[in-house]
């Protein structure tokens, strides 16, 4: 698989609710309890705010603008970015997946969204490198992401035997395709540099990575066979580059150390293996590039926390 594919396959996004909210006059909605879920939206006509708690002001979303919430924060979607909100059941108490919510009449906003409940135990370390708005506006190269929603608003408005089914696979792909618009527009933003020091010390930016086509290079090769004995020239030759700027390239962007980044998606994959392969350790290391489950276990437990064999156990 591409880096993009293993990154979403790790988190296990399974959509727990896709829906149409249908909107009008004066409105404001808190939506809280999101840990460990994504939100996903579109504005299919009018326009609201979108804010996150604790995060600097609202963003305001305009017909056609596409919306990715990946941090799993409390948010609000307002028509006015004052308007006292009100908790989402109070308004989404009998809504069901599938359906459309009216409120005060409807026919000013309306917004498809899909909510995905992230299964994977490694969500908060993978999320944290994409902002916690991601907004893709329209006047981006988004016609299938426009031809995808519109499917999710025909199938919400005429329901269809087997509906549901189609509506999980259309709300995944909508996700998918939002974050490779928003990897696109990263890869035609003018200087990297920018994104640097965002996150947490030694947290990679994953995206950021994926949005440099040499640093990129260099992450397939790694994600393509995560037990090769990958030394920083190799990586350096594959993305054509000196070892001396590779690495300091792979720093500035990435934000750790090529070697670092290697080490910790090994764990990731192994972290996910311990928890849902029943292989034993000796052949999750070995899957990993490590002969020694000795080495192993030193580098799991200062990655992630914990020995192996604990993992395993916690995350059932």
């Amino acid at each position: 698989m591409d880096p993009l594919s293993d990154i979403l396959s790790l988190l296990k996004p399974r959509n727990y609710m896709s829906a149409g909210f249908d909107a009008a006059g004066p409105w404001a909605i808190r939506f809280a309890d999101q840990a460990n879920s994504i939100k996903c939206g579109t504005i299919v006509s009018g326009q609201c705010y979108v804010s996150v708690e604790d995060l600097a002001g609202p963003v305001l979303l305009t017909s056609g603008s596409s919306f990715v919430l990946p941090r799993g924060r409390t948010f609000f979607l307002a028509s006015d970015p004052d308007c006292p909100p009100v908790d989402a059941p109070h308004i989404f108490a009998k809504a069901q997946s599938g359906g459309i919510v009216k409120h005060n009449g409807g026919g000013e906003c309306f917004i498809v969204s899909s909510r995905f409940v992230l299964s994977g135990p490694h969500a908060d370390m993978l999320m944290a490198a994409l902002p916690p708005i991601v907004r893709i506006e329209n006047d981006q190269d988004e016609a299938s992401l426009r031809w995808l929603v519109e499917r999710i608003m025909q199938e919400l408005r005429n329901p269809q035997p087997g509906g549901f089914l189609v509506l999980q696979h259309l709300a995944h792909t909508v996700l998918v395709q939002a974050l490779r618009l928003h990897l696109s527009n990263a890869q035609q933003a003018s200087g990297q540099s920018d994104r640097t020091g965002q996150n947490a010390p030694d947290v990679p930016d994953w995206f950021a990575a994926l949005s440099d086509k040499q640093i990129a290079t260099a992450i397939a090769c790694i994600h393509e066979d995560p037990a090769h004995p990958w030394t920083l020239k190799e990586l350096a030759r594959h993305a054509g580059m000196s070892r001396s700027a590779f690495a300091a390239r792979f720093r500035d962007v990435v934000s750790v150390p090529p070697m670092a980044y290697l080490t910790r998606w090994r764990m990731l994959l192994a972290g996910d293996r311990l928890t849902h392969s029943g292989l034993p350790i000796s052949e999750i290391a070995l899957s990993v590039g490590y002969e020694s489950e000795s080495a192993f276990s030193t580098a799991f437990k200062r990655v992630m926390g914990c020995a192996p064999r604990r993992f395993g156990k916690d995350t059932l």
